[in-house]
């Protein structure tokens, strides 16, 4: 090295490398950028793309539009710090991979790690409750339009039958089959989900362009940030691309643009399918009027209205197992950690019971549960927690000293507006509880 080099103009792509052994030499295994894309963008698309034009309604395109640009901004620099804790306390520590949970236990200690911990089961339980039941009420739908029932049949016939039928494939099936049924529905799904919006486009009325309440914006925000979530597999996403910033970067943006521009076309289509008729009929007789539901009795022609059934259903189903997936594993790690060993029958019931009970009971809680999620979970866990995290790092000399690695601009300016959205939106929501606002 010459006298002007200097160590630190010596870029370093990556922090580490996956190596496995291919007989009797070491392969290098290192994760793509079009694979972490992928896999932002499955976990991303999910059944919070059904609460959407429920919520978005009244509100309208134009103004739901730009909220949702707005939301999923807010998602990408959140995302972004997450990535930007985890590869420099990887960097530091010398570990190759932490999930989210121990991450944040080892920036804020014990009381931050409780405090995820608590917001993690509640999200997982909040979601179980809500794809139960929505799966339900398409099933139970579906079932009365085709032996042409006079009438639907009960709310919790419907959250029962999905946790007996899916429920039961969660308990009895390896796990290898039902990757190959998740890869199988994903297929079925992204292919309803274009059948609708070639149908959608030819129904789309274009005065519902004009509609336009700034007022009501607000009561759609926890449900966008449920739908636009994808923070807990970026500890992943930063292992598997071997601590490359480029890569890592490119990832999370792509990942979540994709979703994003799935969400502008469908909640475009689905609002702009509500005509006058169809509005003057229904809103107001519900607290929460789901055009979904009026577009899957056939009103919109029957092919579209089955290809509607078809995306829900599997949209539910597809979450539904990541989610299963997330809290069975959440509760296991804590077994091991409580030296407690549990059972297969236990752990799911576990994690089955508490939802479908709740579910059963107040089969209708579909949006509250979307709400309550994004209000209080989601903003912990994919807000005010990186925030912090990255707030406390700054404050460390061993990692300040230390070529810290930053992804997102801006300093404590940034960190304060992602910590003041997360308060606006448990804020918001306080207040309605208690003042009806």
């Amino acid at each position: 090295m010459s006298k002007q080099e200097k160590p630190d103009q010596q870029p370093v792509t990556r922090l580490f490398s996956h190596l496995e052994f291919d007989g009797n030499k070491l392969q290098h295994q290192p994760g793509s950028v079009l694979g972490n894309t992928a896999l932002i963008a499955g976990t991303t698309v999910g059944a919070g793309i059904l609460g959407l034009p429920a919520v978005t309604l009244p509100s309208g395109i134009i103004p739901s539009t730009i909220l949702l640009i707005t939301v999923w901004l807010y998602t990408l620099i959140s995302g972004l710090l997450i990535a930007e804790v985890t590869l420099n306390l990887m960097r530091v520590e010398g570990i190759p991979h932490l999930g989210l949970l121990a991450i944040i236990e080892k920036i804020l200690g014990k009381l931050g790690a409780r405090i995820a911990g608590i917001a993690y089961i509640f999200n997982h339980y909040a979601l179980l409750v809500a794809y139960m039941t929505e799966g339900g009420e398409v099933l139970s739908t579906t079932v009365s339009q085709v032996w042409k029932l006079d009438n639907l049949l009960p709310h919790w016939v419907g959250t029962v039958s999905f946790f007996l039928l899916f429920g039961s494939m969660m308990y009895w099936v390896k796990d290898q089959l039902i990757e190959k049924l998740n890869e199988i529905f994903i297929i079925i799904l992204i292919t309803a989900f274009l059948g609708l919006l070639l149908l959608g486009v030819s129904q789309v009325q274009s005065t519902q362009f004009l509609v336009q309440n700034w007022q009501a914006i607000g009561s759609s925000i926890a449900v966008m940030y449920v739908a636009m979530f994808f923070h807990s597999i970026i500890p992943l996403v930063v292992t598997q691309l071997e601590g490359d910033i480029p890569k890592i970067r490119q990832s999370i943006i792509i990942g979540s643009v994709i979703p994003l521009l799935m969400f502008l076309a469908w909640n475009a289509v689905i609002l702009g399918c509500m005509t006058p008729d169809i509005l003057q009929h229904n809103i107001g007789n519900e607290r929460i009027f789901d055009p979904l539901q009026i577009l899957r009795t056939g009103r919109s022609g029957d092919l579209f209205a089955m290809l509607l059934s078809i995306f829900s259903e599997f949209a539910i189903v597809t979450s539904f197992i990541g989610i299963t997936y997330g809290l069975a594993d959440f509760f296991k790690d804590i077994s091991v950690i409580t030296k407690s060993e549990i059972s297969r029958l236990p752990l799911y019931s576990l994690v089955f019971l508490p939802p479908l009970s709740l579910g059963t009971f107040n089969p209708t809680i579909f949006f509250q549960a979307l709400e309550y999620t994004g209000t209080f979970s989601v903003s912990i866990l994919g807000g005010i927690m990186p925030a912090l995290m990255r707030w406390k790092q700054s404050q460390t000399p061993e990692f300040v000293n230390s070529n810290y690695q930053t992804l997102v601009p801006g300093g404590k300016i940034t960190l304060i507006f992602i910590i003041m959205g997360a308060i606006y939106l448990i804020g918001r929501q306080f207040f309605s509880i208690y003042f009806h606002i």
